[in-house]
């Protein structure tokens, strides 16, 4: 059960950012340009990404056992979180270094820098497409995802300073590129915190409203009530739902409970139920609990 995620992909794109990554560092020291040198450093955070993700794919997909009901799903909830929190530390500490650059921007060979960011594009957008395929619907390989994307995004920039350099002289396009990563950086990393603290937090899934679940599974015949009604997601695209229905005195218990459970299934795509089902009431029936003395 859940989204998921296909560790051959996720291979692929660890070692094409391995290759780049080294590639990068000596290309950033030798054209002093720290748009390449905060982009290697972002490819080493993408490495440390998907290997996380790997680890997290194969720990999500160990059987349930001992205390771990749901055996190790949320691992992969897990690794986005420290992707997430990756992201943003990374751009605080670009962000730091590209605002110290403006005021005294450094000499960049600008058309090295050029070439290199170009070839950083093909490598990045490589390593991107091999985690989309890999399954974004998991969070986890979203964290990794959005590492790789900020990449594709960085080395443009700086091919695109380093074009500035060239054709205006401008050497603080190196800096500013810099920046705006670290903003990029800053944006997903954000949404992938959002996103993984909702399932963490046992938050509805998105594009599920609880009320509508209840709704429909109160309007089914012979339903007469539906509480304690809890919708969660133990992990990508695993949701799972459990419930306390009352059915009408003397109705067919399991009978209306497979029938929520197809209902559930078919309309909502929750296959993960657990219903406690019992008969209401009849009319008019009045329980006296007289307790253990004799009754009067």
């Amino acid at each position: 059960m859940g989204a998921h995620a296909d560790p051959r992909w996720l291979a692929v794109a660890l070692a094409i950012n391995v290759a780049f990554m080294v590639v990068e560092v000596v290309a950033g020291l030798l054209a002093d340009s720290l748009a390449l040198l905060s982009d290697a450093a972002h490819m080493l955070t993408d490495v440390a990404a998907i290997g996380l993700a790997l680890l997290a794919v194969s720990l999500a997909r160990r059987p349930p056992s001992g205390p771990f009901t749901f055996g190790l799903k949320r691992a992969e909830i897990l690794s986005a979180q420290v992707n997430g929190a990756a992201l943003l530390i990374l751009a605080a500490v670009i962000a730091w270094e590209a605002l110290g650059r403006l005021g005294s921007p450094p000499d960049v060979d600008a058309p090295f820098l050029v070439a290199v960011g170009l070839a950083g594009a093909v490598a990045n957008g490589a390593a991107a497409w091999a985690l989309a395929r890999a399954g974004r619907s998991s969070l986890n390989v979203e964290g990794a995802y959005l590492h790789n994307f900020a990449d594709l995004f960085s080395s443009l920039a700086a091919a695109g300073a380093g074009l500035a350099i060239v054709l205006t002289g401008f050497d603080r396009a190196d800096s500013i590129a810099a920046l705006l990563v670290a903003l990029l950086m800053v944006r997903g990393g954000v949404g992938l915190l959002i996103e993984s603290g909702r399932v963490l937090l046992e938050a509805v899934p998105r594009g599920m409203d609880a009320g509508e679940i209840g709704g429909a599974m109160a309007a089914r015949d012979g339903i007469v009530e539906v509480h304690d009604l809890h919708v969660w997601e133990v992990t990508s695209g695993f949701p799972a739902l459990s419930a306390h229905v009352m059915v009408s005195a003397g109705d067919d218990c399991h009978g209306r409970r497979r029938e929520l459970q197809s209902m559930l299934d078919e309309r909502f795509g929750i296959t993960h139920t657990t219903l406690q089902v019992d008969h209401a009431p009849r009319p008019g029936l009045v329980r006296l609990d007289m307790g253990e003395g004799e009754p009067s």
